[in-house]
């Protein structure tokens, strides 16, 4: 298919039917989805979380979009810290220039994990490895990528729930910035009462 025929195909009817398909699923895609990020790192993260946010409603496509890449972010961290110990893993960390990206990714690890997740396009995989195999407390990732994905994802819904609004007054992204920088200064809150 062409991107002649794919623009001729999108349609508001065309678009109605694909989202009420997507919707008679129930919560699987819009949970699916966000999950295999974690693992197929071309997927588009703007597109599935703004798609969820349009089919499920603002706050149902929030919540299945932030438990589904919190769910999979986990999953790939839990497995790396598992097999972190291998001595192929072992022999590759021993390298210099991995020594020096490990020792400066110890020492800041929430904050390299919180701030990377905020970012809706990005390397999620390399994140999630890189922390499992520092050694990152795992209740300290999962602050990070709670805190951190749920602003991703919440932005990104936002602007995806009606992208309209935003299309024809740019100006409201601001509120989008502010949240962003609220939700930093509260999350380095939280890493020093955990840090304590």
């Amino acid at each position: 298919m062409g991107l002649s025929e794919l623009l001729s195909y999108m349609t508001e009817e065309n678009l109605a039917m694909l989202v009420d398909k997507y919707r008679s699923l129930g919560p699987l895609p819009g949970l699916l989805l966000p999950f295999m990020k974690s693992f197929i790192p071309p997927l588009p993260t703007l597109v599935i979380i703004s798609v969820n946010a349009a089919v499920y409603g603002l706050w149902l496509g929030f919540l299945y979009s932030w438990i589904g890449i919190v769910g999979g972010c986990l999953v790939t961290f839990a497995i790396v810290k598992k097999v972190a110990g291998h001595p192929y893993l072992v022999r590759w960390s021993q390298k210099p220039k991995v020594q020096k990206s490990l020792v400066w990714a110890r020492r800041q690890a929430f904050n390299y994990v919180f701030l990377l997740s905020l970012f809706p396009v990005g390397p999620f995989v390399v994140i999630n490895m890189a922390a499992g195999l520092v050694g990152m407390r795992f209740r300290s990732f999962l602050v990070a990528v709670l805190a951190g994905k749920a602003v991703m994802v919440m932005s990104v819904s936002f602007i995806g729930y009606d992208i309209h609004r935003f299309i024809e007054n740019p100006f409201r992204l601001i509120y989008v910035i502010l949240f962003v920088g609220a939700s930093m200064i509260i999350s380095k809150k939280i890493e020093k009462r955990f840090s304590h």
